[in-house]
Formats: structure tokens, sequence, C-alpha cells
């Protein structure tokens, strides 16, 4: 038995070695059979180590994890965050006083009558600047803002008590409608979702993520309005220029670091109130002039 087991073992020496398809394993020809049955083992264990290179011949290897692209970002908007905080840290633009979550009774009880206050607060901001919207509420509060209180009161007052917000009109009969589904749907209160948010009349995307953040405390996306917009653009903080308020906050969604985005309406809100005007841009004012892209142009 000991001679046999010499004898294979000289014989392997001298015999040639033939490789396993797809392995690093020798083997003999008389081992050769034995690794036909072996063969999905050793595919099996060799995919695990393949790499994410395309094949020569231009096929794709699909067991092959995918290389990961880098993430762009925008240069140098770490730096010109960081200048936009200074030029905010006084707090004093209108939104830091008269914002939507300045605007509805903290007192009131229960909670979702705060929840509504708020909605309402950003229903009435649409095209509307903080000071007016600000108005208004101080106004609707003092008839007793509730569900039920709205949709006892007629057109007429609830017109006269809003004006002059932005397309008063169409928000009476916006806020008649939403108002009486919050009331048959969701028991007086607000939805605590962006989707459900959206589809009542007269509520945008930029009022829902506002909404999920002060009413609910919930971080659900940015909130981008046109100051957020056209300062995001101004800013080259989208990879290409960005035509819509929603399709911005998809572009900034993509790379700004979740934990700022409860931050970034805001700040750049406040910052488009005093020095990134719509018309007339403070430039020499902004400590970003010399970093901004578009302050050349403005």
């Amino acid at each position: 038995m000991n001679t046999g087991i010499r004898m294979l073992t000289r014989s392997r020496s001298r015999e040639p070695r033939i490789t396993a398809e797809g392995c690093g394993e020798e083997l003999t020809p008389r081992e050769a059979p034995a690794a036909e049955g072996r063969k999905s083992h050793l595919t099996r264990k060799t995919r695990k180590l393949r790499v994410a290179y395309e094949a020569s011949n231009g096929e794709k290897d699909e067991d092959a994890e995918p290389l990961k692209m880098p993430m762009w970002e925008p240069q140098n908007w770490q730096q010109q965050l960081a200048n936009i905080r200074i030029m905010r840290s006084k707090k004093d633009a209108p939104v830091d006083q008269l914002g939507a979550e300045h605007c509805y009774d903290a007192s009131a009880p229960p909670k979702q009558v705060q929840r509504y206050q708020v909605l309402l607060s950003l229903m009435l901001s649409s095209q509307t600047k903080d000071q007016v919207t600000a108005g208004a509420m101080q106004r609707l509060r003092a008839r007793g803002l509730t569900v039920e209180n709205i949709l006892q009161m007629d057109d007429g007052m609830l017109g006269r008590l809003i004006y002059p917000v932005g397309f008063w009109r169409n928000k009476v009969k916006f806020i008649k409608q939403t108002t009486a589904i919050l009331q048959q749907r969701y028991e007086g209160d607000i939805p605590a979702s962006v989707a459900e948010l959206v589809a009542l009349p007269g509520v945008g995307p930029k009022m829902a993520h506002l909404a999920m953040a002060v009413a609910w405390g919930t971080v659900s996306g940015i909130a981008v309005d046109t100051h957020v917009h056209r300062i995001a653009n101004r800013l080259r903080w989208t990879k290409k220029v960005t035509k819509t308020p929603e399709a911005t906050r998809t572009a900034l969604e993509e790379w700004l670091p979740r934990g700022l985005w409860s931050e970034i309406n805001g700040l750049l809100v406040g910052f488009g109130q005093q020095i990134c005007l719509p018309v007339h841009p403070q430039c020499q004012a902004c400590l970003n002039q010399a970093l901004c892209p578009a302050a050349q142009n403005l």
C-alpha cells in the first residue's frame, strides 16, 4: 500500500500538468475526468473573484459588480456655503421672523390645529411676500383658524381676510377644497407624507416638504422656492441649468449631503431676500463675489 502511494507521487511529478479552466489548480490527466464533476463548484468559487472590468471583446460581465463613478459636486460649494452662513448670521431677513414656522399659534390645542395652520400659511405664501402672508395669518387666527371655522366661513369673508396675498381668489377656492378633504379623510389633521400633501388642491412640492419639516418634524426633501432656484443656478450648484424649482430640487438632492437639506431653504431664502436679489443683486457686499460664476454677468 505504501509502495502504491510512492509510485503515484512519482508519476504525478513526471506527467505534464493540465490547468482546469477558470481556476488556478493544476490537475494530471488521470484527475481530469474528476475535474469535470467539480467544474460547477470551481466556477462558483471563482465568480467571487471577478473584477468589474470590461471584456476585451466588448461583452459585459454580468456577474461582476459595477464600478462606482465618483459623485459630482460643485466647485467651491463648501466655501460658498460657509460664506452664506456668515452673511446670514444675524437672522434678520423677513423669512427669519415671518416664515411658516412663525405663523401658526404654538399654544393652539390640539396638535392638528397647529399643523393645519402651518399648511394654510404655506398655501398663502405662494407668490406672496412673507410680510403679507403673516398679516393674512394674523387676521385668520383672530377669527379662530380651525378646520371647522374655515368650512363655516363664506367665501367672501375668507377672501377679505387673506387679501392681498397673491392669487387670493384661487386661494379661497383651494383653501375651502383642501379643508373639506382634511375633514373628510384625515379627521381634521394634515397628511404625513409628501405624496398625500401634493395631492391636495393648491399644495405644491415646496409647500409639502416645508409642511413635513415644520408640522411633522421630518426632513423629506429640499424645499425649493424661487429664491433657492435662482441662487442654486447662479452658484452653479446644479450640474446643468435648471428651468423649474422642482428640477432644481432634484439636482440638489443628487449631491448635497442630506444633513444640510433642512438648512438650505431658510438659509438661501434669506440670502435671496437681502443680498442675492432677483434684480440688481448686491454683489459688492457678497462674500462670494470672487467665487460666484454669475457675478461677472450681474
